[in-house]
Formats: structure tokens, C-alpha cells, sequence
């Protein structure tokens, strides 16, 4: 958390114009009631604009997402009991990508006003995810081959519909938008945008961590956790829709930010073992710390102009995959048991 805080105040600092460390906290006190009448007001209005109004809601909304995908990746891989799944590699994203496209391009879902898009990459992830563990389920059988095999043809079927709406849209501004934000964007985050996907980061984490015990379970087995008294049918059916709930909010606000759900969960297994109690807490820490200084990257590196920080994960992401597989595949030929 003193990382977080530490990286928070950094991130807020860095940009075109230079600002203090002590700059910021001073700002951002002057904004609470009682204490900013303390406050000694030592910068000027632009100042304030840059950091509270355009800053600081994004390094905050970085967080969030951060801690999103790392909680939703902890989720995923205790459901399919796969330490390789993640919401952006099974498809899950690409689900969620087809509903939020929808919405923008054509107005889909309107009866739901402010929350259309949010609603529509909700069921959009739901969508993908229920196809997903189907399939990797048919012939009552569930191995990663399968899964990933599953995942792989829902994610380049619902691609393929995505890339089917963007090119039958009228709008051609509405595509460049949709094609900008597919690859994952924080720009233009504001303070409202915050309110709603941290309360639902929020309740999913504590939800999560009421059932780490059933989570611990479920690591040994669906047998096992039935023995050790886990409903596992209704267990599952909760993990899907945090899972769903999770990627759909997350994706509307920022895009498909891909490996972070993927990477944190791994590395944090690493620091503080394998008991969900600790993993839950700590994933979200981490995965909050990764993405703000992702994200500041992405703003900073080829300024003025922004990359999508959807690259900087995949460029993290995609070598930690296949040190990911092959470790699996040097254990599975025994090359662990020296």
C-alpha cells in the first residue's frame, strides 16, 4: 500500500509540466472539507486544473483497473483451475469487446441510459465465458489443451464479429474511436468515471475473499472441495458472474487491456504462497502499482502523442507467457524433479 501511494504521487508528477510531490498532496488535501482550510495555497490554477481535473483522475482510474484485472485473473484461473487463463487470453475480453462496440457504434442497449455500455460488456463477457467453459467441458473432460483450444476459437469468432461491426458502422470518427479504445485507453478519464467500477472492484474483492477457504478448495480438485463441504455448482456459477461483472465494467471504461490478469496472480503467488486470503489482496495491490506506471509509460514515452496501453502489457505480458509455458512444459517432461 506504501507502494501504491508512493506510485500514485509519482505517476501525478510526471508529464509536460513538472510539478512537486508536496504540490500534490497539497492540492489534493485542499480538497477534502475540514483540512484544506490548513492547506497553504502555493500553486497556481493551471496547476490545480492539470493535477486534480486531469491527472489524478487517471492515475486513480489506472489503480482501479489495475486491481480489477488482477482480482478477475485470481477468479478466472480458480474457476477453469488453470494457471494459464486469463480474461484477455480465453476470449473473455473479446466478448465484452463485442458488446461495448455495439453500444458505441449503434446505440445498443440505450434502455439502460449511462449504463449501456457497461451493461453491454457485461453480458458480452458473460456471453463468452459461459461458451468458453462449455466447451472445454464437452466430452466431460477439462484439461488446459482444451481449455486454451477454447478459448482461442471463441476469442478469433468474437474478433471477427467485432471487426464485422466496425466495418458495417457508418460512422467512420465512432470507428476510429472504437479501433483507439480496443487496444486499451485511460485517456479522458474524469472523476465520474470512477464512482461506479470501484465499488464494483470493491464488492468482488470482498466477495472473493468471504470464500477464500472454497477458492483453497478449489485448487485440489472439484472432488476434493466437494468433500471439504464446497457447494461447487453454485460456487462456480458465483465465480462466472464476478468474472463476467468484472471484465464487462473494466473493458468499457479502459478497453481490452490484455496479461494483467494473466501476470500478477503468478508473481504474487511467488511473494506470499498460494492461500487466496493472501493472493486476493496483494494481486490487487500489485496489479494497481503495474498499471499506473504502464499507463504512465504509455503517456509519456512518445509524447505528445499516446500510445494505447494495451501495447506496454502485451510487450510485459506475451514473454511472460511463454516463460509461462515453457516452465509447464519442463516440468511436465519431469526436468523439475532434479
Amino acid at each position: 500500500m506504501l507502494a501504491l501511494l508512493a506510485s500514485i504521487t509519482l505517476a501525478i508528477t510526471l508529464g509536460s509540466v513538472d510539478v512537486l510531490p508536496g504540490t500534490v498532496w497539497g492540492i489534493a488535501l485542499s480538497q477534502v472539507p475540514i483540512a484544506g482550510e490548513w492547506v497553504h495555497v502555493d500553486w497556481t490554477r493551471a496547476e490545480q486544473t492539470i493535477i486534480w481535473d486531469i491527472r489524478t483522475p487517471r492515475v486513480l482510474l489506472a489503480a482501479i483497473v489495475g486491481a480489477g484485472l488482477s482480482v478477475v485473473g485470481v477468479a478466472i484461473q480458480s474457476l477453469v483451475r488453470n494457471s494459464l487463463a486469463d480474461p484477455y487470453i480465453l476470449g473473455v475480453s473479446s466478448g465484452a469487446s463485442v458488446g461495448a462496440t455495439l453500444v458505441i457504434l449503434f446505440g445498443a442497449f440505450s434502455m439502460y441510459g449511462q449504463y449501456a455500455l457497461s451493461m453491454g460488456a457485461f453480458l458480452g463477457s458473460l456471453f463468452s465465458i459461459l461458451m468458453i467453459f462449455s466447451l472445454s467441458r464437452m466430452g466431460c473432460q477439462n484439461s488446459t489443451v482444451r481449455l486454451l483450444m477454447a478459448g482461442i476459437a471463441v476469442s478469433a469468432i468474437l474478433s471477427a464479429i467485432t471487426s464485422l461491426i466496425i466495418f458495417s458502422a457508418p460512422n467512420e470518427h465512432g470507428i476510429r474511436s472504437v479501433l483507439f479504445w480496443m487496444s486499451g485507453s485511460l485517456a479522458g478519464a474524469k472523476w465520474e468515471y470512477l464512482t461506479i467500477p470501484s465499488l464494483i472492484v470493491l464488492l468482488c474483492l470482498v466477495v472473493l475473499l468471504a470464500h477464500y477457504r472454497s477458492l483453497n478448495a478449489m485448487l485440489m480438485g472439484e472432488e476434493s472441495a466437494s468433500t471439504l463441504g464446497v457447494n461447487t455448482v453454485r460456487f462456480r456459477k458465483l465465480l462466472l458472474v464476478i468474472s463476467a461483472l468484472l471484465t464487462g465494467f473494466i473493458v468499457a471504461i479502459s478497453g481490452a487491456i490484455g496479461f494483467v490478469g494473466l501476470m500478477m496472480p503468478h508473481i504474487v503467488r511467488v511473494m506470499v504462497g498460494s492461500d487466496h486470503r493472501r493472493v486476493l489482496p496483494v494481486s490487487a495491490l500489485l496489479g494497481a502499482n503495474f498499471l499506473i506506471w504502464a499507463d504512465a509509460f504509455a503517456r509519456l514515452s512518445f509524447a505528445p502523442e499516446e500510445l494505447p496501453i494495451g501495447i506496454i502489457t502485451a510487450l510485459c505480458g506475451g514473454p511472460f507467457f511463454i516463460w509461462l509455458m515453457l516452465r509447464s512444459s519442463y516440468y511436465s517432461f519431469g526436468g523439475g524433479g532434479r
